[in-house]
């Protein structure tokens, strides 16, 4: 009966919210509730939830004082020149944008913290991406799939895990798993690509007036032959007029020329020669969003000093030598104190940035009803046995492979410590019995995350779906097959290069 209401229950709260019937935080709270009511909780359900929201106070404070800070660094413009660098590499290419998302996802994940890497991705992206009109979703699907793929380094958390558990040596676990990210990164590159031309051909479609009859797409992006600039064709004044953005933002500048025809594939359309990088109009693009270069809050007398502080506050993060919930802590206090030392302007700045506080704390403590009644039921425990209980005998040779594959639901409904705490070992254990190594199962176990990382029970990619404005479910439409298949990439290529053993 509990194996039933538990993954009733799951299936029941991932219906709910991806068909946007009720909002993550409102299903987070009820359907637990009503389902550990079922499983006979009755009124131990509160002490339940309350344990279970112990655990979770330390990463709400991580969130909101990660908000604080990094949201104060966005205001006071820390982040200014890596947008500017961004969009001088990039151009207007969808694809280029895309592709260069996943990059700068991937490169910020090294530090192992996903909350941190989320902020930084949307913080330089998600303006390049309201600018060109492209939809956030795209942002947050390769955000996630690059930061998912990297969370299998020793210092990200589920790989130190599944050595603790299985008591091992962290590297003994990570090194033979090299080629398999290496791998799921290239396809994380690969999709990411590819939902880069669809928002191209999106984007070409849906505003005709713009890309017309163009037979290369590639052709409307064209920034050394000049043709598909950041000019649509309907300035028509020559030189010194004013011209509308591609994408529709306003823009002046003496370097643009009069309209000429694109040719080949029917009736041209006139597309203005680009003469100019991107970046020129960043000060234009960028008005009215987090990166307005007039917004009063900007600090530029103090940018080294900020750098400076944030580098503390990351290699602080990396060392793991005090609590990362505290190192916020006096990181946001140092940073308002001397960017802010006006006790009203300081207060400015913690109201300014409390809805995405509220959003995603709301949605970490929500998570506690969910995960107290999993374990507080023995829904979990029972869900684990089960699993284990219908694996063939004749298929225990394949211990390690079916570990891989149950880790990409399973880490994904429940949190990473119950199952490398709870499941795995249960798993390894009964693994041993057919000549599978501990090392095997846990190379295993850890090729689930790049789907884990999706799951609405991981605080950060709450995160990353509130500042980007992005509905949970519509994230999830778009990125959690994606994901499966990384990981199933990932197990397949340690079962080839040996790191993934078969009894």
């Amino acid at each position: 009966m509990l194996v039933l209401l538990g993954f009733a229950m799951i299936a029941v709260f991932m219906v709910l919210i991806m068909t946007k019937k009720l909002t993550p935080v409102l299903a987070l709270i009820i359907v637990p509730t009503i389902f550990g009511l079922f499983a006979g909780a009755g009124l131990g359900i509160g002490p339940m939830v309350m344990d279970s929201m112990k655990s979770m106070t330390s990463t709400a404070a991580l969130l909101m004082f990660a908000i604080i800070y990094f949201g104060l660094m966005i205001d006071v413009g820390l982040f200014d020149p890596l947008v500017k660098f961004i969009l001088r590499k990039l151009g207007n290419d969808p694809a280029k944008v895309v592709l260069g998302t996943a990059i700068l996802a991937a490169a910020v994940s090294l530090d192992g913290d996903g909350s941190t890497t989320f902020i930084l991705t949307t913080a330089a992206m998600l303006p390049v991406y309201l600018r060109l009109k492209m939809s956030p979703v795209v942002l947050t699907c390769v955000a996630g799939l690059a930061n998912g793929t990297m969370n299998i380094l020793p210092w990200g958390g589920p790989t130190a895990r599944a050595a603790t558990a299985l008591k091992l040596d962290v590297n003994d676990v990570f090194v033979p798993m090299v080629p398999s990210l290496i791998v799921g990164l290239i396809v994380v590159l690969v999709f990411s690509w590819l939902l880069g031309l669809q928002e191209r051909n999106r984007l070409r479609t849906s505003a005709p007036e713009i890309w017309g009859d163009v037979a290369d797409p590639s052709d409307a992006f064209d920034g050394g032959n000049g043709r598909g600039g950041s000019g649509a064709g309907d300035a028509g004044t020559g030189s010194s007029g004013a011209s509308k953005g591609r994408f529709g933002f306003g823009r002046t500048g003496s370097t643009t020329t009069a309209p000429k025809p694109v040719t080949g594939g029917g009736a041209g359309v006139a597309v203005l020669e680009r003469t100019e990088e991107l970046v020129d109009d960043h000060d234009t693009a960028m008005a009215d969003t987090a990166l307005d270069p007039n917004r009063t809050t900007l600090r530029p007398k103090l940018f080294w000093f900020n750098l400076g502080l944030t580098v503390a506050v990351m290699v602080t993060l990396v060392a793991n030598i005090v609590p990362l919930p505290f190192v916020f802590m006096v990181g946001a206090a140092i940073a308002l104190l001397v960017n802010f030392p006006k006790v009203k302007d300081q207060g400015a700045q913690l109201i300014a940035h409390a809805p995405s506080i509220v959003a995603v704390v709301s949605m970490v403590m929500a998570a506690a009803v969910l995960t107290g009644v999993l374990n507080g039921t023995g829904m979990v425990k029972a869900m684990s046995e089960w699993l284990v209980q219908i694996i063939p005998a004749d298929m225990g040779p394949f211990m390690a492979v079916i570990t891989g594959v149950l880790s990409i639901p399973m880490t994904f409904f429940m949190s990473n410590d119950a199952f490398y705490f709870g499941v795995l070992p249960v798993l390894s254990e009964t693994a041993a019995h057919y000549g599978v190594g501990a090392a095997d199962m846990a190379r295993a176990s850890i090729t689930g995350q790049p789907f884990h990382l999706q799951s609405p029970l991981v605080p950060a990619i709450l995160l990353l779906v509130s500042l980007a404005k992005v509905d949970l479910g519509d994230h999830h439409k778009k990125v959690l097959w994606r994901t499966a298949v990384i990981s199933i990439v990932m197990l397949a290529v340690g079962v080839l290069t040996g790191a993934i053993g078969i009894g």
